[in-house]
C-alpha cells in the first residue's frame, strides 16, 4: 500500500472540522477522519458535512463500535464514510456484522486493538474476522493515567513491528506519537500515518493546535509520501 497520511479531526464542531480539513487537504493529507469527539458531538451530520465538502476524499468514521455493528456502519456509510472502526474487544458477532455491512455497502472496515491484553493477538483476531485494516492503538486515558503515576508512558511503537509481522492487512499506529515518530511508522511496515491529538490538535481542548499547522502538515506529507509503497 502507498504510504498515506490521515488526519484525525478530534474537534467538537462541524465548522472547526471543515476548517481543519480544508487546511489539511491543501497541505497534501490523503484521508480525513471524523474523530470520536466529532461523532459524539455531531453524529452522522459531521460525516455528511465532510462528504459534501470533500466529495472525492476517503473519510474514516471513528465509531469505536462495540455493539449494533451493522446499524452503526450503515448509518455512517449512508452519510458518506468510506471506512468505519470496530473494536477488537467487541463480541465476535459484532465484528462479523460490521464486516458484513462493509461488504454489503462497499465500505472498508478498520479494526482497533485498543485495550487488548495481548495487542498482537488482538490485531490478528481482527484480520481473521475480516477487517480490511488494523489500528494498533494505545489509548488517551491509558497513556495519561500511567504517566500520572510516574511510570513510562506506553507507545504503539513498543509492539508495532510484532503487530505488522502478525498481519497481512495494512496497519496504522495511533496514540501519543511525536511528529517524528508518526512520520517514521512506514519504516516499521505501517503505511497509514495518522496525525491528530496531540500532533495537530490540542489534546486538552479538542481544538485545532496553534502555530503554523499547515506548513508542518505539508512537510509531514512530503516525508511520508516519499516512502512510496510500504
Amino acid at each position: 500500500m502507498k504510504a498515506t497520511v490521515q488526519i484525525s479531526l478530534d474537534v467538537l464542531s462541524i465548522d472547526e472540522a471543515l476548517a481543519t480539513a480544508e487546511m489539511a487537504i491543501r497541505a497534501g493529507v490523503d484521508w480525513l477522519e471524523a474523530g470520536t469527539p466529532l461523532i459524539i458531538a455531531e453524529g452522522m451530520h459531521g460525516v455528511r458535512a465532510l462528504r459534501s465538502a470533500f466529495p472525492d476524499v476517503p473519510i474514516v468514521a471513528d465509531l469505536k463500535t462495540m455493539d449494533g455493528g451493522y446499524l452503526e456502519a450503515e448509518v455512517m456509510a449512508k452519510a458518506g464514510a468510506t471506512h468505519v472502526v470496530v473494536m477488537a474487544r467487541a463480541h465476535e458477532e459484532t465484528i462479523h456484522m460490521v464486516v458484513k455491512a462493509g461488504r454489503d455497502l462497499g465500505i472498508k472496515v478498520m479494526g482497533d486493538n485498543l485495550g487488548c491484553e495481548d495487542m498482537v493477538a488482538g490485531a490478528k483476531r481482527l484480520e481473521d474476522l475480516g477487517c480490511d485494516y488494523v489500528i494498533h492503538h494505545i489509548g488517551y486515558d491509558e497513556r495519561r493515567g500511567i504517566a500520572a503515576r510516574g511510570l513510562r508512558m506506553p507507545s504503539p511503537l513498543d509492539q508495532l513491528k510484532e503487530v505488522v509481522a502478525a498481519c497481512s492487512v495494512p496497519v496504522q499506529a495511533v496514540g501519543g506519537l511525536t511528529l517524528e515518530q508518526a512520520v517514521r511508522t512506514p519504516e516499521y511496515g505501517a503505511p497509514l500515518v495518522v496525525l491528530g491529538a496531540p500532533l495537530t490538535i490540542d489534546a486538552d481542548a479538542f481544538k485545532t493546535a496553534s502555530g503554523d499547522v499547515e506548513a508542518s502538515l505539508r512537510l509531514i506529507c512530503e516525508k511520508v509520501h516519499a516512502y512510496g509503497n510500504v
